[in-house]
């Protein structure tokens, strides 16, 4: 989605000429932002720390344990997924209960919780924006048709969309550049970069480092720990398979700078894939399966390689020599800044807020 205004231009305001008000409704499976995995909240952090910066007056509803500059408004005391003692229904529902309750302060509610508070939204006049972050079933696809007339839907890739669903635009996430220093020299190594599961395809990027003969680093969170015990756990050895565990935003840039690439051999339909454009941001090309966003991610023979199975990605690993880490890095910067992604979604608040007062 192409930003429509430059950053002088003043964000969406009210009639009245008073600050447009936004709540953000995050998960609250962890922190805002997390402190190590937690894809979905980092997106709503960068979000409305970028929305506040712009002068709009955004409410955060998250865990009170959230660190942000906007008004932070939180029921459930921590994430549920570090405290097994809370029922994530419970929290979840008292949760979304507190921003509908408290609809009628904003001028716009804007639902990063997935399908849940979409059973809400017709018992409130103000609009909602829902950013759905992929969908973890067709089953919960009715909860959305449902609501589709009714809302105003923002895919996160082109690539998935559903077409049951009608959609106000497409939003790529953005990241803070400043966070990701670049780094034009590797240290050799290959990186997997993510949750620990057969569809991310941790077990292929261990294969594809012993063909290619070079150490490989693995940083995520264990998602299937059988999966992990069974066909990734007896590589590591600590010296050509590395497991480094979860890295968090200390880390993180170190991590991905340092890699010769990013191995991202999924197994599934990627909805997005924010590790592809951090290690770009690094200046570090990435391989990658050519599913899902992976086309609208990686430009091909530029930022890296798209390969379509194992025999590919081996022959791209010794083609990687032949990339200018530099325009990696300006790869990102054109197209991956948390600031292009704060503009394009305060054009979507222009435009359903527009649509709002031309119907009412």
């Amino acid at each position: 989605m192409t930003p429509v205004r430059s950053r002088s231009s003043p964000p969406t305001v009210p009639a009245d000429g008073s600050p447009l008000r936004v709540a953000m409704l995050a998960p609250i499976s962890w922190r805002v932002p997390p402190r190590h995995y937690g894809p979905w909240e980092r997106v709503v952090s960068l979000l409305t720390e970028g929305l506040v910066s712009r002068g709009v007056a955004a409410t955060l509803f998250a865990t009170t344990d959230s660190i942000t500059r906007a008004k932070l408004v939180g029921t459930c005391p921590h994430p549920y997924s570090e405290d097994d003692t809370l029922d994530p229904k419970v929290w979840e529902c008292l949760h979304v209960s507190e921003v509908f309750e408290r609809a009628a302060e904003f001028d716009l509610i804007h639902n990063h919780f997935d399908f849940l508070p979409l059973s809400y939204s017709g018992l409130v006049a103000t609009p909602v924006v829902t950013t759905i972050h992929g969908f973890s079933s067709p089953r919960i696809l009715p909860v959305f048709e449902k609501y589709d007339a009714a809302t105003h839907y923002v895919s996160i890739s082109d690539a998935d969309r559903s077409p049951k669903l009608h959609y106000v635009a497409t939003v790529h996430h953005g990241i803070p550049l400043d966070e990701f220093s670049f780094q034009p020299e590797s240290d050799g190594y290959l990186l997997f970069f993510g949750r620990i599961h057969r569809e991310k395809g941790t077990a292929e990027a261990i294969e594809v480092a012993r063909r290619t003969g070079r150490r490989l680093v693995i940083a995520g969170i264990v998602q299937d720990q059988a999966y992990f015990e069974r066909e990734v756990a007896p590589h590591v050895d600590g010296d050509r398979v590395a497991y480094v565990g979860s890295v968090g935003p200390d880390e993180r840039a170190k991590v991905l700078g340092g890699a010769y690439a990013l191995l991202h051999l999924i197994g599934f339909d990627e909805p997005f894939g924010l590790s592809m454009i951090e290690a770009m941001a690094c200046g570090v090309p990435v391989i990658a399966i050519g599913r899902g966003s992976v086309l609208e991610v990686v430009t091909d023979g530029e930022s890296g390689f798209i390969v379509s199975d194992l025999d590919a990605a081996t022959a791209a690993v010794a083609r990687i020599v032949d990339l200018d880490r530099s325009a990696v890095r300006r790869h990102a910067e054109r197209h991956f800044s948390a600031e292009r992604m704060t503009e394009d979604y305060l054009r979507v608040y222009r435009e359903v807020l527009g649509r709002q007062a031309e119907s009412s």
